[in-house]
């Protein structure tokens, strides 16, 4: 049987006000708050004592959601630094389609967002970016030409 569907994409953060609000202007809405404890949050992550603050935010056209995850137990760690490059292994991304990429870069900057690289222009068709945000994280913005 095929999947359904992508449900979510997972990002652990240790600032969870700064990542939210990273999200929410770059046009994400939230759509709420929990924490999560117990038994069920231990076996599902293979972790003992879990108790994760999670927040839930989804996209404008509903259709995607990022997840943000605050260990408060077991205090998450960090086998690399965050400001690593993006061609290591396992490395994250997450890509979104912006209808003005120039003026979302504005936006994102006083929340620390910070190009990689520079603006680039795919065969005339898209404008395209690699942007890190708060806690390292990298998303990529593009815009579609025409």
């Amino acid at each position: 049987m095929a999947i359904q569907r992508m449900d979510n994409i997972g990002i652990v953060v240790e600032d969870m006000d700064a990542a939210i609000a990273f999200f929410v202007e770059l046009g994400m809405e939230l759509e709420g708050r929990t924490e999560i404890e117990g038994p069920v949050a231990d076996q599902c992550t293979g972790l003992d004592g879990v108790h994760c603050d999670i927040a839930m935010l989804r996209t404008p056209d509903g259709h995607s959601r990022l997840e943000l995850s605050r260990y408060r137990t077991p205090k998450a760690t960090a086998d690399t630094p965050r400001n690593r490059p993006h061609n290591i292994l396992g490395t994250h991304r997450v890509m979104y389609a912006v209808d003005d990429l120039k003026s979302t870069l504005t936006r994102l900057r006083p929340h620390g967002a910070e190009l990689l690289g520079d603006i680039a222009n795919f065969e005339n068709t898209y404008l395209l970016c690699y942007v890190r945000g708060p806690e390292g994280i990298i998303i990529g913005l593009a815009e579609q030409l025409g």
